[in-house]
Protein backbone atom coordinates (compact mmCIF):
# COMPACT_ATOMS: atom_id res chain seq x y z
CA UNK A 1 0.00 0.00 0.00
CA UNK A 2 1.15 3.75 -0.42
CA UNK A 3 1.64 6.02 2.51
CA UNK A 4 -1.67 7.43 1.18
CA UNK A 5 -3.89 4.77 1.05
CA UNK A 6 -2.27 3.43 4.38
CA UNK A 7 -3.64 7.20 6.12
CA UNK A 8 -6.71 7.20 4.45
CA UNK A 9 -7.43 3.70 6.21
CA UNK A 10 -5.82 5.41 9.27
CA UNK A 11 -7.89 8.25 9.30
CA UNK A 12 -11.44 5.57 8.56
CA UNK A 13 -9.71 4.30 12.06
CA UNK A 14 -9.22 0.65 10.24
CA UNK A 15 -6.36 -0.68 12.13
CA UNK A 16 -4.52 -3.94 11.39
CA UNK A 17 -3.04 -6.00 14.03
CA UNK A 18 0.55 -5.64 11.79
CA UNK A 19 2.22 -2.91 10.03
CA UNK A 20 6.13 -3.25 8.45
CA UNK A 21 6.68 0.25 7.08
CA UNK A 22 10.40 0.23 5.18
CA UNK A 23 12.36 1.42 2.75
CA UNK A 24 15.43 4.22 2.00
CA UNK A 25 12.63 7.26 2.53
CA UNK A 26 12.17 7.68 6.65
CA UNK A 27 9.67 10.16 5.78
CA UNK A 28 6.76 8.43 5.27
CA UNK A 29 7.51 5.46 7.55
CA UNK A 30 7.89 8.52 10.12
CA UNK A 31 4.46 10.46 9.01
CA UNK A 32 2.59 7.24 9.00
CA UNK A 33 4.09 5.36 12.62
CA UNK A 34 3.70 9.33 13.89
CA UNK A 35 -0.41 9.13 13.09
CA UNK A 36 -0.51 5.53 14.34
CA UNK A 37 1.07 6.73 17.69
CA UNK A 38 -0.82 10.01 18.09
CA UNK A 39 -4.41 8.39 17.13
CA UNK A 40 -4.64 4.81 17.63
CA UNK A 41 -5.14 5.30 21.34
CA UNK A 42 -6.93 8.28 23.56
CA UNK A 43 -4.36 10.08 26.16
CA UNK A 44 -5.61 7.85 29.16
CA UNK A 45 -5.18 4.55 27.00
CA UNK A 46 -1.43 5.67 26.41
CA UNK A 47 -0.88 5.10 29.77
CA UNK A 48 -1.01 1.61 30.07
CA UNK A 49 -1.58 0.62 26.78
CA UNK A 50 1.52 1.79 24.90
CA UNK A 51 4.66 0.59 24.26
CA UNK A 52 7.66 2.27 22.64
CA UNK A 53 10.58 0.00 21.42
CA UNK A 54 14.10 0.84 20.17
CA UNK A 55 15.66 -2.18 18.32
CA UNK A 56 19.30 -1.59 19.04
CA UNK A 57 17.96 -1.69 22.87
CA UNK A 58 16.04 -4.93 22.75
CA UNK A 59 15.20 -7.99 21.47
CA UNK A 60 12.66 -10.06 19.85
CA UNK A 61 11.41 -11.56 22.99
CA UNK A 62 10.83 -8.45 24.83
CA UNK A 63 8.65 -7.30 21.66
CA UNK A 64 6.86 -10.37 21.38
CA UNK A 65 5.80 -10.64 25.05
CA UNK A 66 4.58 -7.03 24.94
CA UNK A 67 2.96 -8.08 21.96
CA UNK A 68 1.08 -10.71 23.58
CA UNK A 69 0.10 -8.67 26.55
CA UNK A 70 -4.04 -7.77 26.56
CA UNK A 71 -4.89 -4.57 26.74
CA UNK A 72 -5.39 -2.96 29.92
CA UNK A 73 -8.62 -0.65 30.49
CA UNK A 74 -8.68 -0.19 26.45
CA UNK A 75 -9.22 -2.10 23.34
CA UNK A 76 -6.00 -2.19 22.32
CA UNK A 77 -2.36 -2.75 23.09
CA UNK A 78 -0.10 -0.55 20.41
CA UNK A 79 3.57 -1.82 19.94
CA UNK A 80 6.19 0.30 18.09
CA UNK A 81 9.39 -0.80 17.24
CA UNK A 82 11.37 1.75 15.94
CA UNK A 83 14.91 1.51 14.39
CA UNK A 84 14.10 -1.97 13.54
CA UNK A 85 17.06 -2.46 11.57
CA UNK A 86 19.22 -2.25 14.10
CA UNK A 87 18.06 -4.85 15.98
CA UNK A 88 19.79 -8.26 16.09
CA UNK A 89 17.76 -11.75 15.00
CA UNK A 90 14.56 -9.78 13.97
CA UNK A 91 13.82 -12.94 12.30
CA UNK A 92 12.47 -14.40 15.40
CA UNK A 93 9.72 -12.05 15.40
CA UNK A 94 8.22 -14.65 12.62
CA UNK A 95 6.54 -16.73 15.58
CA UNK A 96 4.60 -13.67 16.53
CA UNK A 97 4.00 -12.17 12.83
CA UNK A 98 2.53 -16.46 12.34
CA UNK A 99 0.16 -15.87 14.99
CA UNK A 100 -0.59 -12.09 15.94
CA UNK A 101 -2.90 -10.95 18.59
CA UNK A 102 -5.76 -8.87 17.35
CA UNK A 103 -6.23 -6.75 19.87
CA UNK A 104 -2.71 -5.07 19.58
CA UNK A 105 -1.03 -3.28 16.77
CA UNK A 106 2.28 -3.91 16.13
CA UNK A 107 4.23 -1.48 14.18
CA UNK A 108 7.77 -2.61 12.69
CA UNK A 109 9.63 0.85 11.26
CA UNK A 110 12.66 -0.52 9.60
CA UNK A 111 14.58 2.35 8.23
CA UNK A 112 16.98 2.82 4.88
CA UNK A 113 15.99 -0.50 3.78
CA UNK A 114 13.85 -3.53 3.56
CA UNK A 115 13.97 -7.02 4.97
CA UNK A 116 15.62 -10.00 2.65
CA UNK A 117 11.91 -10.28 0.57
CA UNK A 118 13.66 -14.38 0.79
CA UNK A 119 13.33 -14.59 4.43
CA UNK A 120 10.42 -16.45 6.46
CA UNK A 121 9.89 -13.20 8.18
CA UNK A 122 9.46 -10.74 4.68
CA UNK A 123 7.46 -13.36 3.43
CA UNK A 124 4.98 -13.81 6.43
CA UNK A 125 4.98 -10.16 6.64
CA UNK A 126 4.21 -9.79 3.02
CA UNK A 127 0.84 -12.15 3.42
CA UNK A 128 -0.31 -10.96 7.13
CA UNK A 129 0.44 -7.08 7.52
CA UNK A 130 0.18 -3.68 5.96
CA UNK A 131 3.12 -2.80 4.00
CA UNK A 132 4.37 0.28 3.48
CA UNK A 133 7.41 0.19 0.89
CA UNK A 134 9.51 3.62 1.64
CA UNK A 135 11.39 4.74 -1.58
CA UNK A 136 13.35 7.61 -1.82
CA UNK A 137 12.27 10.44 -4.82
CA UNK A 138 14.31 10.92 -7.75
CA UNK A 139 15.49 14.24 -7.98
CA UNK A 140 13.36 15.02 -11.09
CA UNK A 141 10.27 14.04 -8.63
CA UNK A 142 11.22 16.94 -6.30
CA UNK A 143 9.33 19.96 -7.34
CA UNK A 144 6.07 18.51 -8.07
CA UNK A 145 6.06 16.42 -4.97
CA UNK A 146 6.74 20.49 -2.86
CA UNK A 147 3.81 21.27 -5.04
CA UNK A 148 1.81 18.95 -3.91
CA UNK A 149 2.99 19.24 -0.45
CA UNK A 150 2.16 22.94 -0.55
CA UNK A 151 -1.29 22.71 -1.85
CA UNK A 152 -2.29 20.33 1.19
CA UNK A 153 -0.93 23.33 3.24
CA UNK A 154 -3.79 25.43 0.76
CA UNK A 155 -1.01 26.92 -0.81
CA UNK A 156 0.61 27.68 -4.18
CA UNK A 157 3.89 28.02 -5.93
CA UNK A 158 5.57 27.87 -9.81
CA UNK A 159 7.31 25.09 -10.94
CA UNK A 160 10.58 27.31 -10.81
CA UNK A 161 10.33 28.37 -7.04
CA UNK A 162 9.44 24.54 -6.50
CA UNK A 163 12.53 23.51 -8.76
CA UNK A 164 14.79 26.35 -6.41
CA UNK A 165 13.28 24.86 -3.42
CA UNK A 166 14.44 21.50 -4.56
CA UNK A 167 17.87 21.69 -5.53
CA UNK A 168 19.15 23.80 -2.75
CA UNK A 169 17.64 21.48 0.38
CA UNK A 170 18.54 18.35 -1.73
CA UNK A 171 16.20 15.07 -1.78
CA UNK A 172 15.81 14.60 2.16
CA UNK A 173 11.77 15.06 2.29
CA UNK A 174 11.61 15.45 5.97
CA UNK A 175 14.22 18.72 5.45
CA UNK A 176 12.15 19.95 2.81
CA UNK A 177 8.88 19.23 4.86
CA UNK A 178 9.67 21.15 8.29
CA UNK A 179 11.44 24.23 5.79
CA UNK A 180 7.61 24.00 3.65
CA UNK A 181 6.14 24.15 6.95
CA UNK A 182 7.40 27.07 8.00
CA UNK A 183 6.12 28.95 4.88
CA UNK A 184 2.70 27.35 5.93
CA UNK A 185 2.83 29.24 9.78
CA UNK A 186 3.91 32.00 8.18
CA UNK A 187 1.89 32.61 4.51
CA UNK A 188 -1.63 33.32 4.64
CA UNK A 189 -3.60 30.18 3.34
CA UNK A 190 -4.54 30.55 -0.34
CA UNK A 191 -1.44 32.64 -1.40
CA UNK A 192 0.89 31.87 -3.67
CA UNK A 193 4.34 31.66 -2.89
CA UNK A 194 6.60 33.82 -4.35
CA UNK A 195 10.55 33.60 -4.37
CA UNK A 196 10.87 36.80 -1.77
CA UNK A 197 8.88 34.34 0.14
CA UNK A 198 11.25 31.52 -0.34
CA UNK A 199 14.36 34.14 0.36
CA UNK A 200 12.57 35.54 3.65
CA UNK A 201 11.82 32.13 5.60
CA UNK A 202 14.03 29.78 4.20
CA UNK A 203 16.96 31.51 3.39
CA UNK A 204 17.26 30.81 -0.36
CA UNK A 205 18.74 33.41 -2.27
CA UNK A 206 16.53 34.95 -5.10
CA UNK A 207 19.07 36.03 -7.23
CA UNK A 208 22.20 34.12 -6.06
CA UNK A 209 21.50 30.49 -6.62
CA UNK A 210 22.48 27.60 -8.56
CA UNK A 211 19.95 28.16 -11.23
CA UNK A 212 20.67 31.91 -11.77
CA UNK A 213 24.13 30.54 -12.24
CA UNK A 214 23.12 28.51 -14.77
CA UNK A 215 21.40 30.67 -16.79
CA UNK A 216 24.28 33.88 -16.21
CA UNK A 217 26.60 30.96 -18.11
CA UNK A 218 24.14 29.74 -21.07
CA UNK A 219 24.21 33.38 -21.58
CA UNK A 220 28.04 34.08 -21.50
CA UNK A 221 26.77 36.94 -18.93
CA UNK A 222 30.42 37.37 -16.93
CA UNK A 223 29.46 39.68 -14.53
CA UNK A 224 26.02 37.78 -13.27
CA UNK A 225 28.72 34.59 -12.86
CA UNK A 226 31.45 36.17 -11.30
CA UNK A 227 28.53 38.13 -8.46
CA UNK A 228 26.96 35.13 -7.75
CA UNK A 229 30.45 32.80 -7.80
CA UNK A 230 31.45 35.44 -5.16
CA UNK A 231 28.17 35.05 -3.22
CA UNK A 232 28.94 31.38 -2.87
CA UNK A 233 32.14 31.45 -1.93
CA UNK A 234 30.88 33.87 1.23
CA UNK A 235 28.34 31.20 1.98
CA UNK A 236 30.09 27.97 1.62
CA UNK A 237 27.79 26.28 3.80
CA UNK A 238 24.94 26.44 1.83
CA UNK A 239 26.45 26.13 -1.26
CA UNK A 240 29.01 23.35 -1.23
CA UNK A 241 30.75 22.59 -3.95
CA UNK A 242 30.31 19.13 -4.84
CA UNK A 243 26.71 20.01 -5.19
CA UNK A 244 26.73 22.57 -7.78
CA UNK A 245 29.02 20.73 -9.77
CA UNK A 246 26.84 17.90 -9.86
CA UNK A 247 23.78 20.52 -10.90
CA UNK A 248 26.30 21.90 -13.34
CA UNK A 249 27.21 18.71 -14.90
CA UNK A 250 23.49 18.04 -15.69
CA UNK A 251 22.94 21.82 -16.85
CA UNK A 252 25.93 21.18 -19.14
CA UNK A 253 25.08 17.32 -20.87
CA UNK A 254 21.57 18.81 -21.35
CA UNK A 255 22.86 21.58 -22.98
CA UNK A 256 25.17 19.00 -24.75
CA UNK A 257 21.97 17.41 -26.17
CA UNK A 258 20.38 20.51 -26.78
CA UNK A 259 23.64 21.38 -29.83
CA UNK A 260 22.22 18.31 -31.54
CA UNK A 261 18.58 18.99 -31.47
CA UNK A 262 18.60 22.57 -32.60
CA UNK A 263 17.26 22.16 -35.81
CA UNK A 264 14.44 19.58 -34.04
CA UNK A 265 10.77 20.97 -33.93
CA UNK A 266 9.65 22.36 -30.10
CA UNK A 267 7.74 19.39 -29.63
CA UNK A 268 10.95 16.84 -30.16
CA UNK A 269 13.50 19.17 -28.80
CA UNK A 270 11.86 20.03 -25.11
CA UNK A 271 11.23 16.14 -24.95
CA UNK A 272 14.35 15.56 -25.73
CA UNK A 273 15.69 17.83 -22.81
CA UNK A 274 12.86 16.73 -20.48
CA UNK A 275 11.80 20.49 -19.80
CA UNK A 276 8.02 21.36 -19.56
CA UNK A 277 8.08 24.66 -20.69
CA UNK A 278 9.07 27.04 -23.74
CA UNK A 279 10.94 29.33 -21.81
CA UNK A 280 13.06 26.88 -20.68
CA UNK A 281 13.79 25.76 -24.13
CA UNK A 282 14.22 29.25 -25.37
CA UNK A 283 16.99 29.22 -22.78
CA UNK A 284 18.65 26.02 -23.33
CA UNK A 285 18.83 27.10 -27.00
CA UNK A 286 20.93 30.58 -26.17
CA UNK A 287 23.19 28.30 -24.23
CA UNK A 288 23.75 25.87 -27.12
CA UNK A 289 24.46 28.34 -29.35
CA UNK A 290 26.99 30.20 -27.02
CA UNK A 291 28.35 26.57 -26.17
CA UNK A 292 28.53 24.31 -29.74
CA UNK A 293 29.26 21.07 -28.85
CA UNK A 294 32.98 20.81 -28.97
CA UNK A 295 33.03 23.22 -26.32
CA UNK A 296 30.68 21.52 -24.13
CA UNK A 297 32.31 18.20 -24.22
CA UNK A 298 35.12 20.29 -23.20
CA UNK A 299 33.58 21.68 -20.28
CA UNK A 300 31.72 18.48 -19.75
CA UNK A 301 35.23 17.36 -19.13
CA UNK A 302 36.33 19.99 -16.57
CA UNK A 303 33.83 19.41 -14.72
CA UNK A 304 34.65 16.13 -14.21
CA UNK A 305 38.27 17.14 -13.42
CA UNK A 306 36.87 19.78 -10.75
CA UNK A 307 34.19 17.05 -9.09
CA UNK A 308 37.43 14.92 -8.27
CA UNK A 309 39.43 17.83 -7.48
CA UNK A 310 36.36 19.09 -4.82
CA UNK A 311 37.02 15.54 -3.40
CA UNK A 312 40.97 15.99 -3.14
CA UNK A 313 42.20 13.93 -6.06
CA UNK A 314 45.08 16.39 -7.61
CA UNK A 315 44.46 19.49 -5.43
CA UNK A 316 47.17 20.96 -3.71
CA UNK A 317 46.29 21.11 0.04
CA UNK A 318 46.79 25.21 -0.02
CA UNK A 319 43.29 25.12 -2.55
CA UNK A 320 40.47 26.50 -1.51
CA UNK A 321 36.85 25.23 -2.70
CA UNK A 322 35.94 28.61 -3.51
CA UNK A 323 39.90 29.11 -5.53
CA UNK A 324 38.24 26.25 -7.26
CA UNK A 325 35.11 27.54 -8.23
CA UNK A 326 36.76 30.85 -9.56
CA UNK A 327 39.41 29.18 -11.47
CA UNK A 328 36.34 26.65 -13.10
CA UNK A 329 34.00 29.89 -13.71
CA UNK A 330 36.92 31.52 -15.80
CA UNK A 331 37.81 28.27 -17.52
CA UNK A 332 33.98 27.51 -18.85
CA UNK A 333 33.41 31.41 -19.31
CA UNK A 334 36.77 31.15 -21.90
CA UNK A 335 35.72 27.79 -23.39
Amino acid sequence: MTHTDILRDLKAKKYAPLYLLQGEEPFYIDSVCKYIEDHALTEAEKSFNQVTLYGKDTNWQSVQDNARQLPFMGERKLVLLKEAQSMKEIGELLRYCEKPVPSTILVICYKYGALDKRTKLAKSLTEKAVVLDSNRLYDNQLPDWISKYLQEKKLQTNIENAALIAESLGNDLSKIANELDKLSLNVASGSTITAEHIQEYIGISKDFNVFELQNALGKRDALKVHQITNYFIANPKDNPLVKLLGSLGTYFAKIYIATTKLNSSENDFMQALGVRFPKHAAEYKIAARNYPRLQTEYILSLLSEYDLKSKGVNRASSTTEGALLQELMIKILAA
